[in-house]
């Protein structure tokens, strides 16, 4: 059988190997950035570094591959100075564009912030780009209201 590297198939999860099944694994702790290393990343999901190295280019979450690219976000946070460049700075960081921003005027201290961005250059997956957001300290909520081409 002649294997071609642009042929993909969908295969159920309790179909794949241990093997493949930890790579994805490890390739999500080091994109969330919870560990830096594949070293720490292979050992916290018990998986040989050459097992890694032979699956990590071959096997993807499903939502990667239909990657959207352009999504709409809301924000709800404290208003305090430097807030909306710490958030602007971290979606830059992801290689991703903000298109459009609508922010709600401060009530109690608090703002809602709603951004376009396109995520067709980004380095990792959107959920992974949440998760930094809702990580910012004056960030109080942050959902994914629309997405779409």
């Amino acid at each position: 059988m002649h294997k071609r590297p642009d042929q993909f198939y969908l295969v159920r999860e309790d179909m794949l190997p241990e093997a493949m099944l930890k790579t994805v694994e490890a390739k999500e702790l080091l994109e969330s950035g919870k560990v830096d290393k594949i070293n720490v990343a292979v050992q916290q999901v018990n998986l040989s570094r050459s097992a890694f190295y032979k699956y990590k280019d071959g096997i993807f979450p499903f939502h990667t591959m239909v990657k959207e690219k352009i999504i709409t976000l809301s924000v709800f946070l404290e208003d305090r100075s430097g807030t909306l460049s710490k958030l602007l700075s971290l979606i830059a960081q992801t290689g991703a564009n903000v298109l459009t921003i609508n922010q709600t005027i401060p009530l109690q201290g608090k703002a809602t912030i709603t951004l376009s961005i396109e995520t067709a250059a980004m380095t990792s997956d959107v959920s992974v780009l949440l998760n930094k957001i809702e990580q910012l300290d004056p960030v109080l909520k942050v959902e994914l209201i629309g997405s779409g081409t």
